[in-house]
This record gives structure tokens, sequence and C-alpha cells, in this order.
């Protein structure tokens, strides 16, 4: 589901204590600060060491990166889908797709307010002007 006319990444070389390279994203890279020290100081100028890294460890930090950027583009998906997805993730006993589906859902609407979510929703407000005055003032911290 990634754009096609997205502009390629910058790629970097990383050298294993057991001197194994593996090329990564930039943005990957950039994650370790002792990898952007290194960067930003001009200190790699082909493939950058880690000598307190094997390539075992490495490659498990690539893959988990690799996985990570699958699954933000997984769920860039439309809300109808995302709620159906997350339906079949419970129904299927899927725990981590349950999770990623959720926390998506949990990211999209974290600091909307009532009014806002309602409208995502599509729910109905079946308070009175009168109602939801009261419950304001019952509960502020809801609506903060």
């Amino acid at each position: 589901m990634s754009s096609t006319n997205a502009a390629p990444q910058k790629m970097i070389l990383l050298k294993s204590s057991d001197g194994e390279s593996f090329e990564v994203e930039e943005t990957v890279a950039l994650e370790s600060l002792i990898i952007r020290h290194m960067i930003e100081d001009d200190c790699a100028d082909t493939a950058i060491p880690l000598p307190n890294v094997n390539a075992k460890i490495l490659s498990k930090k690539v893959v988990d990166e690799e996985l990570k950027a699958f699954d933000a583009d997984f769920v860039k998906i439309d809300q109808a889908t995302l709620f159906d997805l997350i339906l079949a993730a419970n129904y299927l006993n899927i725990k981590n797709l349950l999770d990623l589906t959720c926390q998506t859902v949990a990211d999209m609407i974290k600091d909307k307010t009532p009014e806002v979510l309602r409208k995502y929703c599509s729910i109905n407000n079946y308070f009175t002007p009168e109602e939801e005055e009261e419950v304001r003032r019952d509960m502020p911290w809801y609506f903060e």
C-alpha cells in the first residue's frame, strides 16, 4: 500500500563485528544515537562498523524494523476495512493483528473531543443539552 511516487529512501550500510554487512534505510539506522552521531560527524564513508554487535543480533534488529514498517503500511486502510479487520482478528483470535489494529484506532482517536469522536464513529448524541451540561459538570476531566 505504499506510494509509488515516494522518493527512494537513502540506504546505510552497517557492518557487524563478524564482518557481515546489512543495508538498512537511513531512518532505521538513525534510531541509534551511535550511528546517528557517526553519520553526522562524517565518520561513515562506505560502511558503519559496529564492533560490539554481531550479525545474528543485527539481523534481528533489521527484521524487526522491516516488520514495523510493514505493519505501519498494512494498517493504512479506510475505516470500514480497519474495523472489519479488527472483527476478523478477534474472531480468529490473532492477538498480534488485533493488537496492531486496535492500537491504530486508539492512535486515531487519541486527544479527540467527544463531539469529534461521535462524528468519527457515527454515534448520535442522545443527551439533551441539559443532560450534557450536567455530565460536563460532573465529569470535567472527561472533556479536557
